[in-house]
């Protein structure tokens, strides 16, 4: 069986115009990889039914252009040129007419052409949406080869093309992004009470990661530190977004804009969970006026669980004192109470006694020979007291909070870390990257993990994937 596909040009008038072959399928005796349209013929099929429209929109859009807008006296022809423009379903070349301008209206230019004019990206939304999602999720080498091997792309797609439109796109996203300021608050106190009731707190966490960079010129290598977070709504649906702390210039106003898109009100309260390092901390200030800031019970509760296996450790004793590593260990349990209770004035006491326990099975004052598991723990419970004294105005009773339902924990940003920067910039990636390219990488891709990639195209391009249905039918 042959089978001949066609395409047919049916004007608005409703007369048929042309009918133009595109593309001859033979089929034989019926095996199950012949059934239907093969992926070669589905591409070539794709591939020349664009030719066939693109053709016919071109000649159309070049005939309106031809009359002078303002008289409408026909303008005079100067010459041909080509140009490429690149779309998902292949590579056009675009035969386009230059036009010289009527001597009715003074023009900066002789001659124009219309076509370049109306394309001056050289690439389609489609294409450039499909490429720098897949990108952001994966590396720029294996998107060119998903690409390749299922569109009609005629020709390979350099992975360096696909990395500089990502690049452009994410420029793009921080151009729109408002200037930073000191205090973000909008409006008064008297224009916040008149404000309608607000939703329930909103739940902001964030904490930080490590990338590798290389620095050619230089030619050192080393890490800067990308932080990431996530906003999560009482009704659980929550929002991502990162930078890379060295490179951006406006990091608040865009943890900012993120509340701001979530519904977040002045009179409505914010909870900023964080591990108390102080850059991130620093982030979380002057963006609500009712915010709450609050250490991470998961952090506390990690250092005093890596001090109880240190403690295991110990095998010397005080007999006199009855200082041991059960005795210590009943300490450091009476410590995590005092802090899930809120009361950092007894941790604080019970940290220094700790110390005591500690350094005097540290110290060979007696017979028997210093034990260094419990120099160890001096160390831990050092830096454990400066954590605690540091962040004490952000300790609350965690268990109250916890018996209201309320979070006490950042571990939900624990996956947002590995999403945002793990997989795609640090887990088996042999890549070292430049703070500029990472953060641009990361401003596409949270906008892709968000669901608001589609949404932001439709922003750029009002005509992308607009009522898509009816413009198949």
């Amino acid at each position: 069986m042959k089978f001949k596909i066609q395409v047919v040009v049916e004007l608005e008038s409703g007369e048929t115009q042309l009918i133009q072959e595109v593309l001859q399928i033979e089929k034989g005796n019926l095996q199950p990889e012949d059934l239907g349209l093969t992926l070669a013929q589905g591409k070539e099929l794709l591939l020349q039914t664009q030719h066939s429209i693109v053709n016919q929109q071109i000649a159309l859009y070049q005939k309106q252009q031809e009359l002078c807008s303002d008289c409408g006296k026909k303008l005079l022809h100067k010459d041909k040129r080509t140009i490429t423009h690149r779309t998902a379903f292949g590579k056009l070349k675009l035969q386009c007419h230059r036009l010289f301008h009527c001597a009715c209206t003074k023009q900066a230019t002789r001659s124009f052409n219309p076509v370049a004019n109306l394309l001056k990206e050289r690439t389609s939304p489609e294409l450039l949406y499909l490429e720098s999602k897949f990108a952001s999720l994966m590396s720029y080498g294996l998107s060119s080869k998903l690409l390749q091997e299922l569109l009609p792309l005629e020709g390979e797609i350099n992975a360096t093309s696909i990395r500089n439109n990502l690049h452009s796109l994410g420029q793009r996203l921080e151009s729109e992004l408002p200037e930073e300021a000191g205090i973000l608050f909008e409006g008064c106190q008297r224009d916040w009470d008149r404000l309608p009731k607000p939703d329930l707190p909103l739940v902001v966490g964030m904490d930080g990661g490590y990338v590798r960079f290389y620095n050619r010129k230089t030619k050192t290598a080393g890490q800067f530190q990308v932080i990431a977070g996530k906003s999560i709504k009482a009704d659980g649906t929550s929002k991502r977004f990162g930078m890379v702390y060295c490179y951006d210039t406006k990091p608040q106003r865009r943890i900012f804009e993120v509340l701001k898109s979530q519904g977040m009100q002045m009179n409505q309260q914010v909870t900023f969970l964080s591990d108390g390092e102080e850059s991130i901390r620093d982030l979380q200030y002057y963006l609500n006026p009712n915010a709450e800031h609050i250490l991470d019970w998961f952090h506390i509760t990690m250092r005093i669980t890596v001090m109880k296996q240190i403690t295991k450790g110990i095998t010397k004793e005080d007999v006199e004192t009855g200082i041991s590593s059960e005795s210590i260990q009943k300490d450091l349990t009476s410590l995590k109470w005092y802090l899930w209770h809120g009361n950092v004035f007894k941790a604080l006491s019970k940290i220094e006694d700790l110390m005591d326990s500690a350094c005097a099975l540290a110290s060979d004052d007696y017979d028997t020979e210093p034990s260094l598991e419990a120099e160890k723990l001096c160390a831990h419970l050092e830096k454990f007291e400066t954590y605690i004294s540091n962040n004490g105005q952000y300790i609350p009773n965690y268990g109250e909070r916890y018996r209201n339902g309320e979070r006490i924990s950042s571990s939900f940003v624990e996956s947002t870390v590995n999403q945002v920067i793990s997989k795609r910039l640090v887990k088996k990636q042999q890549m070292r990257w430049t703070p500029g390219c990472c953060h641009l990488l990361i401003q596409v891709r949270t906008k892709v993990l968000n669901d608001e990639w589609v949404s932001k195209f439709q922003q750029w391009y009002p005509g992308f994937r607009v009522d898509s249905e009816l413009a198949i039918r």
